[in-house]
């Protein structure tokens, strides 16, 4: 009886084997990958073998951040795609790339050498104590001679100081220890997070008619990657065109390494702004102070740390609802140029929260915290022939799960992330590119333009009393620029970071070249007219400003100054313009521009007058 009963467990147990059998572990490599502003979609594709029947493929290492609801399987041949299935494996870890590995030996060497020179350094103390505790060389009622005292005192001496500078070395090497140990920690966190992430895997459920082979491919949707642009601007003279150097800026840390992969750069967002200075309207009014400028150099910086203090290098750093951004450095350190003071960034590092603040100081130090959301959800696709009986079976069992006809060759829609009134912009790389998964930042050329500009200079000099260069692009629609920061190289040399904000222009791009000091702009207050006058029951206060410019350079320039007068809010207010020097005025803001040509070595002197007439008895303040 109990051999029957024996045999029948093992004709059981026969199904179950087969059944085990049929589960096809797949291994596959990042073919393509389209990098978005947040994200990317990853492709991978491979000719698979499988027998007549049902067979599970399993395609393992894949990153831990896939969007599960983004999956995609395409299959050609006769099979049916019966689901796909999202898991995360927690047994199996990513396999960690060779410098992490090399990074992480060093570190378990220099924790034994440091276990050892800690031992050491306790033995020497222990043998200090001991000797300090012993020193006295005779008994209660044994007399101490003069040259046991002396041996005594030169063994002391000699062996307090054998030790004491066996200390001191043994302290110094730990403290060379230690600091090597935090270099290596903080290389450690640039190229992966602390977090341990488990090993992603896609099931993919098939029904084979025949043993056969077919080619198949996976994409889906990984987060953790991203893009941002950044431009060189390069302008000879100001005869010549400008050389736009348009690049991306690209890093991910999805734990998976992108080998050698066909790169695209996806995009959905021109936008616009300018970096000289702007007038408010000065509005004349009883206690109304004139406008003040704070002159920002609308950059921000700062450093972002863990919660221990620690640096968080490669995390990323976006001005929030636009493509300007940047990383931290090895140390945490950033700084980006943002388009005004109403600007947010938002700070991003894999494995913690993500945090929003308004840019409103020069200095913003952030603290992440460890992100403990839970991991994505299962969900289950599937693409295939179509069969009635496995449509009924499977339709409304399982959230998103959609079977149906796939003709030969037909494509799957790509996800792409989509915001309005934005238009997608890709771009190619014709060559392979690596892109480690390392929080390193990546800087891929995509394209250089020749852009034909007109050069104008522009100065402002009641805020400051400098002439930027602006180079004005028509037709710029046609260069699918998106905002960013960008390096400015005029005449040979480096002149600082401009921004390149295309969200509110429309058909003239302006491109703030920086400044210019082979141009001088100058503006004083002329005192002799700068007084008061009663006339009646009214007060006159009247103001003059002298503005003077000069073109020291080799050619002639093109050049618009701007300035204001007050706008008067008040019936008992007048305002009388006594000279502009042929300056256009605008009366609705009080705005006065001066449009001219300078030749070589020219210099103009420009005028500002006006006088206020108010009651006696009120106090207006003038500047």
């Amino acid at each position: 009886m109990k051999i029957i009963n024996l045999l029948l467990l093992a004709f059981l147990a026969i199904p179950l084997t087969a059944q085990n059998n049929n589960e096809k572990e797949i291994t596959t490599n990042v073919n393509d990958v389209t990098v978005f502003l947040e994200g990317a979609q990853v492709s991978r594709k491979k000719n698979v073998t499988v027998d007549h029947g049902i067979s599970i493929l399993k395609f393992t290492n894949l990153s831990p951040f896939i969007d599960a609801k983004s999956v995609q399987v395409k299959a050609e041949g006769n099979i049916t795609v019966l689901s796909v299935n999202h898991q995360q494996n927690f047994l199996n870890e990513l396999q960690k790339s060779s410098e992490l590995e090399s990074f992480e030996n060093k570190m378990s060497e220099i924790n034994r050498k440091l276990e050892t020179e800690n031992t050491y350094l306790s033995i020497i103390r222990e043998q200090i104590a001991f000797l300090q505790e012993n020193r006295d060389i005779g008994g209660k009622n044994q007399q101490v001679n003069v040259s046991n005292l002396q041996q005594a005192a030169e063994f002391y001496g000699k062996k307090l100081t054998e030790l004491k500078l066996s200390e001191v070395e043994r302290v110094r090497t730990i403290e060379k220890l230690v600091e090597e140990k935090t270099k290596i920690e903080n290389q450690i966190n640039t190229i992966s997070s602390k977090k341990e992430y488990p090993n992603g895997e896609i099931l993919v459920k098939i029904d084979a008619k025949q043993k056969t082979s077919f080619p198949i491919e996976l994409s889906y949707l990984v987060a953790n990657a991203g893009w941002f642009p950044s431009y060189d601007i390069r302008a000879k003279n100001i005869n010549e065109p400008i050389n736009l150097v348009y690049k991306a800026n690209v890093k991910q840390d999805t734990k998976v390494d992108w080998k050698n992969v066909k790169l695209k750069f996806s995009s959905a967002n021109p936008n616009t702004s300018g970096m000289a200075p702007k007038l408010k309207t000065y509005y004349l009014g009883y206690n109304t102070l004139p406008p003040s400028y704070n002159l920002a150099n609308n950059a921000v910086s700062g450093k972002v740390v863990d919660r221990d203090g620690n640096p968080l290098p490669g995390t990323s750093v976006m001005v929030k609802g636009t493509t300007i951004g940047t990383v931290t450095d090895f140390d945490g350190y950033y700084s980006i140029t943002i388009p005004n003071e109403e600007s947010r960034l938002s700070f991003s590092f894999v494995g913690f929260e993500t945090q929003d603040i308004q840019a409103n100081g020069g200095t913003i130090n952030v603290m992440l915290n460890e992100d403990v959301s839970a991991l994505d959800e299962v969900v289950v696709v599937g693409y295939g022939k179509s069969d009635k009986n496995i449509s009924r079976a499977l339709a409304g069992k399982v959230a998103g799960l959609s079977v149906g006809a796939k003709k030969k060759n037909e494509s799957i829609p790509v996800p792409s992330v989509q915001k309005e009134n934005q238009t997608t912009i890709d771009f190619e790389i014709e060559m392979p590119y690596t892109i480690n998964s390392d929080n390193k930042n990546y800087v891929v050329e995509m394209t250089t333009y020749e852009l034909p500009a007109q050069y104008q200079y522009y100065a402002v000099p009641k805020i400051q009393k400098d002439a930027f260069l602006i180079a004005n692009i028509n037709n710029w629609e046609q260069y699918n620029l998106l905002e960013g920061e960008a390096n400015i190289f005029f005449e040979g040399t480096y002149i600082g970071k401009s921004l390149m904000d295309v969200r509110y222009i429309t058909d003239t791009l302006e491109i703030s070249l920086g400044i210019d000091k082979k141009v001088s702009v100058n503006r004083q207050k002329i005192q002799d007219f700068t007084e008061k006058q009663f006339i009646g029951n009214k007060k006159v206060e009247i103001r003059e400003w002298e503005i003077s410019v000069k073109n020291n350079k080799n050619e002639p320039i093109n050049m618009i100054i701007l300035d204001q007068v007050p706008v008067a809010t008040s019936e008992d207010i007048s305002l009388e313009i006594e000279n502009i020097s042929n300056g256009k005025l605008t009366k609705e803001n009080g705005e006065v521009q001066w449009n001219f040509s300078l030749d070589p070595t020219q210099e103009i002197k420009l005028n500002l007058k006006y006088a206020a007439k108010y009651a006696k008895n009120r106090n207006l303040i003038l500047e």
